[in-house]
Formats: C-alpha cells, sequence, structure tokens
C-alpha cells in the first residue's frame, strides 16, 4: 500500500492538491514538484515527457499505485504516450491520470452559449489537447485559447497584485476576449491560476464564469477511486502528506506556502 502521488512541474499543483485533500481527508499523499526544470511550459514534447516520465518513476518508487499529473503541460505533453506505451511495459498495475480530461468532461455543463475561451501556458495551447479532448465530449462547443506566458513567474514571484501585474493579466484577458464576444466560460487551464481566481473574474465581469480545475479533478478522483476498488485498496489511509522537490527545500517551502496557506516541510529529490 502507499500513497497517491501527486506530480507538478512547479507549485500550481498544489492548488489540485489542496481540493484533493478536501474530498478525500483520508487518504495518504506525496507531492513532487519538479521546482529546479520549472517551468515546462515552453518545453518541448520531448523533454516534457523525460522529465514527466522520471517524476513519474519515482513516485512509482516510493509506492504510489496512482499518480495525478497536477500539471497542464505534463497532461498535454507526456500523459499519453505514458499511458500507452510505458505503463503496460513497465507498471502495468499501476495508473497514471491528468488533469485536462476531468475538465473537458465538464465544460458542456457550463456553457449556456456553447462559446467557452481557455487561458493557459504556452505549452498547453499550442498542444491543442483541450480541442482534441472536447471534440470527444461535446464537438458543438467551440473553443478559443489564449497562451500567458508571463502569468506563472508573476504568481510565484507574488507581483500579480501590483499595477503592472494586473495590466498583463486584463491585457492577456481582453485578447482572448477578443476572439469572441459570446464566451460566457473560461476554463483555467493552468494549476498556477486559482491564486488570481479572484483578480480574473473581477475583470471579466460577471456575465462570464471562470473555472478552476482543483474541485473538478478532485471530484473525478473520487469518482475513479469508487469505480476501481482495486486502486483504492492498494492506497494507504493515515491522512498524511509527504513533499518532494527538486529545487532546495527552503526555496520550495517559502513559496509553497504561499499556495496552500500553511507551513510546509519538504525533501529533496534528484530525478
Amino acid at each position: 500500500m502507499g500513497p497517491i502521488g501527486i506530480f507538478d512541474s512547479g507549485y500550481g499543483g498544489l492548488t489540485v492538491l489542496a481540493k484533493i485533500k478536501n474530498a478525500l481527508p483520508n487518504f495518504d499523499y506525496l507531492y513532487l514538484g519538479d521546482n529546479a526544470r520549472a517551468p515546462y511550459g515552453n518545453r518541448s514534447f520531448d523533454v516534457v515527457h523525460e522529465f514527466t516520465w522520471q517524476a513519474v518513476q519515482f513516485l512509482f518508487s516510493q509506492g504510489c499505485p496512482l499518480i495525478i499529473l497536477a500539471c497542464n503541460t505534463a497532461s498535454a505533453k507526456a500523459l499519453r504516450t505514458i499511458q500507452q506505451t510505458q505503463l503496460p511495459l513497465f507498471f502495468p498495475d499501476r495508473r497514471v491520470l491528468g488533469v485536462i480530461r476531468p475538465s473537458t468532461e465538464s465544460i458542456g455543463e457550463w456553457t449556456k452559449s456553447n462559446h467557452v475561451g481557455i487561458l493557459g501556458t504556452q505549452g498547453t495551447i499550442q498542444s491543442n489537447s483541450y480541442v482534441i479532448e472536447l471534440k470527444k465530449f461535446a464537438p458543438h462547443i467551440k473553443v478559443f485559447q489564449h497562451a500567458c506566458p508571463m502569468w506563472v513567474p508573476l504568481i510565484e514571484n507574488n507581483y500579480h497584485e501590483s499595477l503592472a501585474g494586473n495590466e498583463i493579466i486584463a491585457d492577456d484577458i481582453r485578447n482572448l476576449l477578443k476572439m469572441s464576444e459570446k464566451i460566457d466560460t473560461i476554463v483555467l487551464a493552468c494549476t498556477h491560476y486559482p491564486l488570481i481566481e479572484q483578480q480574473i473574474s473581477r475583470i471579466v465581469g460577471p456575465s462570464v464564469r471562470v473555472i478552476s480545475q482543483g474541485e473538478i479533478v478532485a471530484s473525478k478522483l473520487e469518482e475513479y477511486l469508487k469505480k476501481h476498488p482495486k486502486i483504492t485498496a492498494e492506497t494507504s489511509k493515515k491522512g498524511n502528506t509527504r513533499y518532494f522537490t527538486t529545487e532546495h527545500p527552503s526555496v520550495f517551502n517559502d513559496k509553497a506556502s504561499l499556495f496552500l496557506g500553511e507551513q510546509v516541510l519538504a525533501s529533496q529529490v534528484h530525478l
């Protein structure tokens, strides 16, 4: 038996972890942030896959029967290959899930105009993963995407509420909304973005619904575990959480506390 693994290239996955822990507090969790090599957003498919596979192997070595890639870029650029090629060969009894499919399964429930905006990193937007997945679940929905390469560094450096930061965020949102006047739903396709969800909502106004992924992923994980009792039986349940980072722990601990609102003590790992 082992913990549920949560992986992100940086800190954003902590927003997903927080919602998962709220929904499933009795389970054990192991969070891994590849902070020394973040961000993944502008890296190639091959590099993101290589880094993500290294992280997955580490989490499996710690006994995790199930891993959530709480990173849109890793989900977009690495998940499919890992699921279809590497797991059957090396870890046929383990599972790796992402954050894109849970979101696209639910989008049709939120939009009335069927015009949906996606805000994410360059890697997530360029992968076209949301468009591809939405064609499976809601092919009638029109998707409009915009990459926001400055948002992650703004958030991680706590600069997003400055005058300059607010203008950068507002400008990106305006560029998205220019694509269609009918956009009534915006999906925050990066796990960092929930930290500025209220700021985004103020900018777009009450007529546009802003959706972050944490609660969606937590709800879908709860459903998944009910449908897969074997995986559930293999997960440990003592309510403990451990944190690992490829960065120096003191750096991770300081920034992680901004995302979780509580003190974090991480250990360093070299992938």
